[in-house]
């Protein structure tokens, strides 16, 4: 019992027979059976974490905070790349079911109604982060990104800039909803909000120097972009310095998600800051809130953004 309770929950076991099963456990090799665990329990101490991308670095400071949040009550997680496609989000969540995960923290409010019953068949509760959810039906982590676009259009229009444009990749939910809100700024304000230009493609620096010869042919007025990504609004900054466009007099620059380097472009990078790790921390938290059956005060927790103005407007 002393050695379960110190591989299970080794707060509880004092530090001399924690250093005493340590020692035994490197001498006979020991792995503990995670299957035998699971079928005398009923919990697997798993939680699976889907995410949209594991190559970008704003969902790798998100799985540190879970890490950080899981560590502190023994839970360990499966990690799984949806490549933001729903059809693979489904998958991997069937396939993850067969080891008989606690709950799962997944991106985004936008599942498939399938995978929603199949959750709700299996009884495994879910957090949603990046997003927030219209009901108490959703328990979700985020912030609007729609009134982050909105704050983006408001900062560019009070700056004097009347031909903004927006370029967007990837395509996914939250990017259309900073779409949305970018163009509802615009019009409120009397202006233009049809110069854009969006494609499903992954966001990258190179598409982001692209995508700026796209929107200037299309609208060659257009004195200001904001890019749904840093890494767009960089390979945008690399583009006017190689046409000898002054930024911001001739052309401002806004971005999303403040990676580390967007401060230390020259100019730095006006962008949105995004509380990603915290997103990871909170939703893991109010996971574990809820396999422990804890009241829950606020389903739907909005950590919000900050706008970071810098010299790119």
């Amino acid at each position: 019992m002393t050695v379960s309770r110190a591989l299970k929950t080794p707060a509880l076991v004092q530090l001399g027979a924690r250093e005493r099963i340590a020692e035994a456990i490197k001498q006979l090799g020991y792995v503990p059976n995670q299957a035998a665990s699971t079928l005398a329990s009923a919990k697997s101490q798993v939680i699976g974490v889907i995410v949209p991308s594991l190559s970008n670095s704003v969902f790798v400071e998100t799985l540190t905070g879970i890490r950080d949040s899981l560590n502190q009550h023994g839970y360990k997680f499966l990690i799984g790349e949806s490549g933001y496609s729903p059809e693979r989000e489904s998958q991997l969540i069937s396939t993850y079911l067969a080891h008989a995960p606690d709950g799962f923290l997944l991106s985004g409010i936008e599942q498939q109604d399938t995978l929603r019953e199949q959750l709700a068949t299996n009884n495994v509760p879910a957090v949603r982060m990046f997003d927030l959810g219209t009901s108490c039906d959703d328990v979700t982590v985020g912030f609007s990104h729609e009134e982050a676009g909105y704050s983006i259009a408001r900062h560019l229009i009070e700056r004097g800039y009347r031909q903004p444009g927006f370029l967007g990749a990837q395509l996914d939910p939250r990017m259309m909803k900073r779409r949305h809100g970018f163009r509802r700024a615009l019009s409120e304000a009397g202006l233009n909000p049809g110069v854009e230009v969006l494609t499903p493609a992954a966001s990258t620096v190179e598409l982001g120097t692209q995508m700026l010869g796209q929107i200037l042919q299309q609208a060659p007025d257009c004195d200001a972009v904001f890019c749904c990504n840093d890494d767009l609004a960089l390979g945008v900054l690399f583009e006017c310095q190689r046409r000898g466009l002054s930024v911001p007099s001739q052309m401002a620059i806004a971005g999303f998600n403040d990676l580390p380097w967007s401060a230390f472009a020259n100019p730095g990078i006006t962008t949105i800051v995004t509380p990603r790790y915290q997103i990871g921390f909170t939703a893991a938290q109010l996971l574990i809130k809820i396999l422990r059956r804890e009241p829950i005060d606020n389903p739907n927790i909005n950590l919000g953004f900050r706008l970071a103005i810098r010299h790119s407007t």
